[in-house]
């Protein structure tokens, strides 16, 4: 990224599982972090992350659009989502809804916030599980699979964020990720093709803040569904990150 930084970063969705694991890293690497949510509670708790905390819903156009401009950040972290808690069947056929439109609409929001707030580089979540069949490993230029009757919804809305995230004026990095396990998923072990431990998907946007050339990245474990070696060689990403090996360390490594 070209001349100087503020060092600032503005991650939509802080409150999330990605985001809760991310924040606490950002704010190591010297970040001002400033995060939304949309619970009190939630605010609270990335106070005490060292996040400036704002509540905000993302489709309050005008709200979100005064409060990106506020923070003035270099960077914006998209992880946005609305779905149900351990991805509860019971209540995923309303969250998939819910979940799309703030893909799409909610990503037009805040692009345009980042732009008005004058980012230099926005950093969005989407998938690695909505590919159409064909050969594996799945490389980032394989088609998705817009017309799947139980996966076009979520693929057309993260081709919607895609599209919008990378036609933006700035630098724009997209990180399919796997299937989540780990703290806050509610899925301790991982399953199915291209799982992704969330303290990696947490390193990989965090990478991506600073590294990496615009365009799309497959963040998953090397399990032969996805392959991910454009993340290894552009963000220096590895599966095997987690963060409390990483908080050790960072503990015992003299300074620089």
């Amino acid at each position: 990224m070209p001349g100087e930084l503020n060092k600032k970063v503005f991650v939509a969705g802080a409150g999330g599982v990605i985001g809760r694991r991310l924040c606490p890293l950002l704010v190591r690497d010297g970040w001002s972090v400033t995060g939304t949510t949309r619970s009190a509670e939630k605010a609270s708790a990335l106070r005490a992350m060292g996040v400036t905390p704002v509540i905000v819903d993302v489709f309050d156009e005008k709200a979100l659009l005064d409060i990106v401009c506020a923070a003035q950040p270099d960077v914006v972290v998209h992880q946005l989502t609305d779905l149900p808690p351990a991805l509860d069947p019971t209540k995923m056929a309303e969250a998939l809804i819910r979940n799309a439109r703030l893909r799409e609409v909610g990503t037009r929001h805040l692009v345009a916030a980042a732009v008005a707030a004058g980012a230099r580089r926005m950093v969005a979540q989407s998938l690695a599980f909505v590919y159409a069949p064909g050969p594996t490993p799945y490389r980032e230029d394989a088609p998705l699979n817009l017309e799947d009757p139980d996966f076009g919804l979520s693929a057309r809305a993260v081709a919607s964020l895609e599209q919008q995230v990378l036609s933006a004026p700035f630098e724009a990095i997209v990180l399919r990720y796997g299937k989540l396990y780990g703290p806050g998923t509610g899925f301790d072990k991982p399953s199915g093709g291209g799982p992704l431990h969330v303290d990696a998907a947490a390193d990989a946007a965090r990478r991506a803040v600073m590294r990496g050339d615009a365009g799309i990245y497959n963040i998953a474990e090397d399990g032969g569904t996805v392959t991910i070696d454009k993340a290894r060689a552009a963000l220096g990403w590895n599966a095997d990150f987690r963060i409390g090996a990483y908080n050790r360390q960072a503990d015992v490594s003299p300074d620089p």
